[in-house]
């Protein structure tokens, strides 16, 4: 191993890799088994049998359409001292103190 490769580097490739191949194994079986059940159903049926249903659309949209028009904006009335004391503050966050 060299220098650079470190052990949980090396470790970590190798899980990775190893989880790739486990999924990659799962869905080949899974569609291998697919095809041996559809071949099944044709053997007894006697028939071909028919293709499950297309997606349906169901008129709305996976994502939302964007509104012509933003909220409102929104506005809060400040008394004096309120605006005295947030001016204060500000000066104080922009001071760093």
């Amino acid at each position: 191993m060299a220098e650079h490769e470190t052990l949980s580097r090396t470790t970590g490739a190798t899980v990775l890799t190893l989880v790739v191949v486990a999924c990659a194994a799962g869905l080949a079986d899974a569609l291998r088994r697919r095809v041996r059940l559809r071949r099944r159903a044709r053997l007894h049926m006697g028939v071909e049998p028919v293709p499950a249903p297309a997606h349906i659309h169901h008129g709305s949209p996976t994502i939302p359409r964007q509104r012509a028009t933003g909220p409102s904006a929104e506005t809060v009335r400040l008394t004096e001292a309120e605006r005295d004391a947030f001016a204060v503050l500000v000066r104080r966050l922009s001071e760093g103190d």
